[in-house]
């Protein structure tokens, strides 16, 4: 596929030349730029403690133009999605990156595994909770469910310094349910249990609490034997639901 030569910042995956891509952002800044609302993008860029400026566009707003911005556009490839979300993440204001994570979302079935480097990438570029946990359990996850061989860039994630790569890592099997590699979850959980930061100590608990519901007995047998090496904060968050 043909990429773009500029836009892109050092490091970034270029940008696949895409008409549909085009298209798609063309719609969305008509869209999105006319429903601003600046009073209330003061509140939401304060309680997303300023990593992104807002338009100030409200959830079930936002959601209702992004429906006419992609109404009659034809099903998008592997390389039309990356052009789309790498777009929008070159964009400043954070409903721009919500659009693309939502795309993503729609469009994950026909992503290959060779998408993982674009989502690597939307992981650790203005990073914040509020985005990376939808990548994680709906993008990510997807992708390595599709193809058990990413397992082993979960196991480089969750090693990784940057603490947003080791999040998604422990949430990427969130919604698997029966499906989830319990062993590797529980070493995933091991591996980082010291870690100081609180978003990673909040995933440990989140991911535990979360398989615990497919399986509550392994989840207090694993606490029981483990719950030393872990802060207060997981194992809270591990426990909520079961007890324990």
């Amino acid at each position: 596929m043909r990429v773009t030569g500029g836009g892109t910042a050092a490091g970034a995956p270029p940008v696949p030349d895409s008409p549909f891509a085009d298209a798609v952002l063309e719609r969305l800044t008509a869209a999105y730029r006319p429903a601003a609302d600046p009073e209330r993008a003061v509140a939401m860029r304060a309680y997303m403690k300023d990593v992104a400026p807002f338009l100030g566009l409200a959830t079930p707003v936002r959601r209702a133009l992004s429906r006419t911005v992609t109404a009659g556009l034809p099903r998008p490839g592997e390389a039309d999605c990356a052009a789309v979300a790498l777009r929008c993440w070159h964009l400043p204001e954070r409903e721009y990156h919500y659009f693309a994570v939502d795309h993503l979302r729609g469009h994950v079935r026909h992503l290959s595994s060779g998408f993982l480097p674009i989502a690597r990438h939307l992981l650790t570029t203005v990073a914040w909770w509020d985005t990376v946990d939808l990548l994680a359990a709906h993008v990510v996850g997807p992708l390595v469910a599709a193809d058990p061989a990413l397992t082993a860039d979960m196991d480089d994630w969750i090693g990784d310094d940057d603490k947003w790569l080791v999040r998604a890592a422990l949430l990427h099997q969130l919604r698997f349910g029966e499906r989830t590699d319990a062993a590797r979850l529980f070493a995933h959980c091991l591996r980082r249990s010291g870690h100081p930061d609180f978003f990673v100590r909040k995933a440990i608990g989140w991911s535990l609490r979360e398989y615990a519901r497919t399986d509550p007995d392994a989840v207090r047998a694993f606490l029981a034997r483990e719950r030393g090496r872990f802060a207060p904060l997981s194992v809270r968050e591990a426990l909520r639901n079961i007890g324990g």
